[in-house]
């Protein structure tokens, strides 16, 4: 983009005339010389081969590269609905796939997609600098990705850290001060920031000591290890170096002054440097999020206690198993074979069951003050502090601007008028929903046998939510030892976490199998008194009375122009046991107990980097074989997908624990009891972990589609994944164009994904047996003949959830729409809670939620279809209906088995969905008038700093994604 001469401006956060001969902001367009002159990109780009073709590699992560805005830039945004150059531009072409994917080719993928081929043409360079002298980095002018070139391999992490900054810098500091448990005192005390940095400080707490010793650990682990740390410590210098040049230049990022940081007059205040320990927190906030697995033991147990109360004993554990769909004969699976691990033994030892009515969930939060305690929030919400035009399309960048508004905007900057953006982090600067379990990545690989040109083809990309900026970011690395391009989560991007290499693909989805136990631990007290629940001493290994250790972070937060919260304060205290981390206290067998939670990966954060090392380097990773040995150094659990020219392949990854004989992983475990972990050493979280080999893993299958269902047969997964799950949408498109003979081609394989992604998974997998019961029922009540035949016609058409055509102003088949959504919860208490019960209804509810719909609550956070009673509705109705059901639910329950009754039941409840208005199905939330189906619907990037982006149609797909199909293999 061009840079206007402006004056000096020390409010604005824009560099000043002389600064910028000097240096250029992230996207500034004059040469800079912030270093001598580094290599030269064409002779480094000369010795790297990249094995994709004419367009065959594309990816796209919205809404765009640049995360990074100046003050005056956010001020822009909320007074004119400007925006930074590239951090808008991969929005639309994101969206128009949903559109347009029907009938494309492959030559008209180039319209939805980035080139993600190694390298940029010299034509195509918008910038190329040198922040010091062993690495240049260019920007190319579709996007600004960059592309950096590392003469030494120091050189290259100094260069993905300085890039980082200068694209992810407010986004980071957010991260690294959640994964301290300190983003109140940062950010502000906004019921988001405080909603998740609790969250964090449950499931991953760690002293500054903590960390250090994790990355001391894999350090002195061998070659790797070292060469790990060194790169995250060239990484550090490069984020350094930019916060450090970015204050001198007066460009850092606008959010600091708006949360109180920086004073954009005066400029006092200092942006705190990273440190090597900010990135283990930063890297266990993403495992805690995405990869990790189990738990809920104590849930779990509950519940059975309930099916027992009901159905008594030996039915209700019965009944509890058949619930619990451990390993559904009929779940989806991805790869072929027999993958036994976490199944309920036949002969369980050590279980630990609590007493009814005694567990107590342990909170973490103490000794609240001001707006902490009192609850007050902020006088208006974000959305509604949020300019209009902050969220319209087309606004231009600031420079774009006239000229008397730009001088508007750069005034109110000089003089610290910042009332334009007050209130813009009232909510949180990070959503309170981003603390939920999330998994909406999926993958799609097709074998050579089944494509046009004999290659194999991959449509994957990982789920993380719509934000803006995106918690990933794109890059490429090439250096000594590493040559990859693809996205990284901001703060830990020294390495592509999910990408490419010169001539192979891979990605990962969430796997979620169980790597997390909970143990009961005895209380006592250090005077020899009677424990009870309130005892904060437990019976630790050796048989001594040993205090909690407690991990705590007092934290206070004043108002800022951003987050407007009245100041408040807290501490929050986890306690630590040898065994783990204190969840809830409760009794089992009349005695006091804690409940602790232990994850495989919890104090062994850094031991991932290891496998994502291997990943970047070229010399390590050349067969599927070779990617799934490097896969195995992953500890979090994921399911990696790769493709190269020949080969297609799957492996799961995870520090699976080998449990001792006998131990029930479903239940909590008496901790001192035979049952628990082999090798388990508490020094450091190690134990014995399952080799590769009893992972899911495979070669070559015709096909490989995974989203977030189970991996394997055997490999126990979360309750009700069953005969339904989202994965089915992508399973049996894939499998009946393969049956039919379709040769693939990229554009095919990504119309397969993108038609699953508009796809009510109800609609489409449930409705059918649905319908075949209501035609038992007397349907005569005009309405309810009405919503009939409205659902029918949109199961006929496939139940899509999507505009007939762009800009349609509502979906085809609306009505339908309407009465699936008020109709699912009604349906789903009418046939169930008879028969189970009011209480065990409620407590099997708060394990596996009704459903997922794109409305939820009013989120717009696009993620849909994973969790819900799909398949318990699904096996149920079968069931009545006199079909042999595998992994059946224990017997019927609709309309207590008589399924003219419980047609009755469906057709009652249809006719109660049918009248209830839209207005009520979709209340006003969410900046969405009440009755507005389709604005319910829609995905919006939840604003991480101060820029806003227009909402996009409802879509059911990664965030970011890959198309990617090699030509051609080395050697």
């Amino acid at each position: 983009m061009l840079q206007h001469p402006r004056r000096s401006i020390p409010a604005a956060g824009l560099a000043i005339a002389c600064a910028l001969a000097l240096a250029p902001g992230p996207f500034g367009g004059a040469a800079p010389a912030a270093a001598a002159d580094g290599p030269d990109p064409a002779e480094i780009m000369a010795a790297i081969e990249d094995h994709c073709g004419e367009a065959g590699c594309r990816d796209v992560l919205p809404p765009g590269q640049n995360g990074d805005a100046t003050l005056v830039e956010i001020l822009g945004n909320q007074a004119f609905g400007t925006r930074p150059a590239h951090s808008s531009d991969q929005l639309d072409r994101y969206d128009d796939l949903l559109h347009d994917y029907e009938g494309l080719d492959d030559s008209g993928l180039d319209d939805y997609f980035m080139d993600a081929s190694f390298g940029v043409d010299p034509g195509d360079v918008e910038r190329e600098y040198s922040p010091r002298g062993d690495v240049t980095i260019q920007r190319d002018k579709g996007f600004g990705v960059p592309h950096i070139y590392g003469e030494t391999r120091e050189g290259t992490m100094y260069g993905a850290g300085y890039a980082a900054a200068e694209d992810r810098l407010f986004l980071m500091d957010v991260l690294r001060n959640l994964g301290r448990g300190e983003l109140t005192p940062f950010a502000g005390g906004a019921p988001g920031n405080r909603s998740f940095e609790q969250m964090l400080w449950r499931t991953a707490p760690y002293t500054e000591e903590d960390k250090q010793a994790q990355i001391d650990r894999v350090a002195a682990s061998g070659e790797r290890g070292a060469q790990a740390l060194a790169d995250v410590e060239s990484y550090v210098e490069g984020i350094n170096a930019y916060i450090d040049r970015s204050q001198d230049r007066r460009d850092y990022p606008g959010e600091y002054v708006l949360t109180g940081h920086k004073n954009a007059i005066t400029q006092e205040g200092e942006i705190e440097h990273f440190r090597p320990t900010d990135v283990v927190g930063i890297a266990s906030l993403v495992g805690a999020l995405f990869g990790g697995g189990g738990g809920g033991e104590v849930q779990s147990a509950l519940i059975r206690l309930s099916f027992q109360n009901r159905y008594g004993q030996e039915e209700g554990d019965r009944h509890w198993q058949a619930w619990r769909m451990q390993n559904d004969p009929e779940a989806v699976a991805t790869v072929d074979g027999d993958f036994p691990y976490a199944r309920t033994p036949e002969e369980p030892v050590g279980r630990a069951m609590p007493d009814e009515g005694s567990v107590e969930p342990y909170d973490i939060v103490h000794d609240e003050s001001g707006s902490a305690a009192s609850g007050q929030a902020a006088t208006q919400s974000a959305p509604e502090a949020a300019s209009a035009a902050s969220a319209e399309k087309d606004g231009g960048t600031v420079e774009e601007l006239p000229a008397d508004q730009e001088a508007e905007l750069e005034e109110k900057a000089e003089e610290g008028d910042l009332e334009e953006a007050a209130g813009i982090f009232n909510d949180g600067v990070l959503p309170a929903d981003l603390a939920e379990p999330r998994g909406m990545s999926n993958a799609l690989m097709v074998s050579g046998e089944h494509t046009a040109d004999g290659s194999p083809i991959a449509v994957m990309g990982p789920q993380t939510g719509y934000f803006s900026p995106q918690l990933l970011m794109v890059q490429e690395l090439q250096g000594p030892g590493i040559s990859a391009r693809g996205a990284s989560f901001a703060g830990t991007s020294f390495y592509v976490q999910m990408g490419r290499g010169a001539d192979y693909a891979w990605s990962a989805t969430s796997a979620g199998q169980d790597i997390t136990d909970t143990f009961a631990v005895e209380l006592c007290e250090s005077d020899g008194s009677d424990p009870d629940t309130g005892s904060r001493s437990y019976v630790a290994r050796d048989g001594s009375c040993t205090g909690f250790e407690e991990l705590t972070v007092e934290n206070s937060w004043e108002p800022t122009v951003a987050d407007q919260t009245p100041e408040g304060s807290y501490r929050l205290t986890s306690l630590r046991s040898e065994y783990g981390l204190v969840e809830s206290f409760g009794t089992v067998d009349g005695a006091p107990v804690a409940f602790t939670v232990r994850r495989s990966t919890y104090m062994r954060e850094v031991d991932s980097i290891i496998g994502f090392q291997r990943f970047n380097d070229p010399g390590e990773i050349g067969s599927a074989a070779d990617f799934q040995e490097a896969a195995a150094d992953v500890g979090y659990a994921f399911n990696w997908h790769y493709a190269d020219a020949g080969e297609v392949a799957f492996q799961n990854s995870g520090a699976n624990p080998v449990r001792t004989e006998g131990t029930d992983p479903d239940l909590p475990i008496a901790a001192g009891s035979e049952a628990g972990w082999k090798g388990w050493d508490p020094a450091d979280n190690g134990a014995e972990y399952h080799p590769r080999q009893d992972h899911p893993n495979s070669v070559g299958q015709d096909y490989y589609v995974n989203w977030n269902n189970k991996a394997g047969r055997g490999y126990t997964s979360g309750w009700g994944t069953g005969s339904v799950h989202r994965g089915d949408l992508l399973d049996g498109r894939v499998r009946g164009l393969i049956e039919d003979g379709h040769a693939f081609t990229r554009a095919s394989l990504t119309a397969t994904m993108m038609e699953a992604g508009h796809t009510d998974l109800r609609g489409e997998q449930v409705l059918p047996v649905l319908l075949e019961v209501l035609e038992r029922a007397d349907t005569s009540d005009p309405e309810a003949a009405e919503a009939l035949q409205a659902l029918t016609a949109w199961e006929e058409a496939g139940a899509p959830r999507r505009e007939p055509e762009r800009d349609a102003g509502s979906y085809a088949h609306a009505d339908a729409i309407r009465v699936m959504d008020a109709w699912w919860p009604r349906l789903v208490e009418a046939q169930f809670e008879p028969g189970l019960g009011e209480a065990l209804y409620g407590e099997i509810g708060r394990a596996v939620q009704l459903g997922e719909t794109p409305h939820g609550d009013g989120e717009h956070k696009g993620s849909a279809f994973q969790y819900g009673w799909w398949s318990y509705v699904d096996k149920d109705l079968r069931t009545v209906l006199g079909e042999d059901v595998e992994g059946g639910l224990g017997g019927p329950y609709c309309g207590g088995g008589d399924a003219d009754v419980c047609a009755q039941v469906l057709a009652d409840t249809l006719a109660e969905a049918a009248a209830v208005p839209a207005e009520e199905v979709y209340p006003a939330r969410g900046g969405c008038d009440a009755g507005d189906q389709l604005c319910a619907d829609t995905v919006v990037h939840q604003a991480l700093g101060g820029i806003n982006m227009w909402p996009i149609a409802w879509q059911n797909r990664p965030t970011y994604q890959m198309v990617m199909q090699f030509e051609s293999r080395r050697g």
